[in-house]
């Protein structure tokens, strides 16, 4: 057929989220900004690191968990079916990228391999490039 993809599925891309974003950005406490946007992944993972970086690694979990259950909606509700590109050059896919991220890497502290192995499956499939650039962050 003339204009087919044969390359795959088109990537998704994800709408802003400027109340989100500019809330961050101005120092918001992230639990407040959770409770206003209870629907974003970033908002989420935000928590998540805090709690990671806090050594509160059950709570990390949660909250990535969170995250990406939140991430795997707003992917849906752009046209997402379960697998395709999610480019992490395309910045409001960042947040959901850095959820999967954060659950992996909760994950690998309470020692759910499974899981780790899983997600890192996802992430590569999303953006080869994502695990890499998120750790050089």
């Amino acid at each position: 057929m003339i204009g087919e993809n044969l390359l795959g599925p088109e990537p998704t891309l994800l709408a802003q989220e400027p109340a989100v974003t500019a809330a961050l950005a101005a120092g918001a406490d992230p639990e407040a900004v959770v409770r206003e946007h209870p629907e974003s992944p970033l908002a989420w993972v935000v928590l998540a690191d805090r709690a990671d970086a806090e050594g509160r690694d059950i709570e990390a979990y949660a909250f990535a968990r969170v995250g990406y259950h939140r991430g795997l909606d707003a992917l849906r509700k752009s046209g997402w079916r379960g697998a395709g590109p999610v480019p992490w050059s395309h910045e409001p896919n960042r947040g959901v990228l850095r959820a999967l991220y954060a659950l992996r890497r909760s994950a690998a502290r309470i020692g759910e391999q499974s899981e780790v192995d899983r997600l890192t499956e996802f992430l590569d499939g999303a953006d080869p490039g994502a695990i890499p650039a998120i750790e050089a962050q």
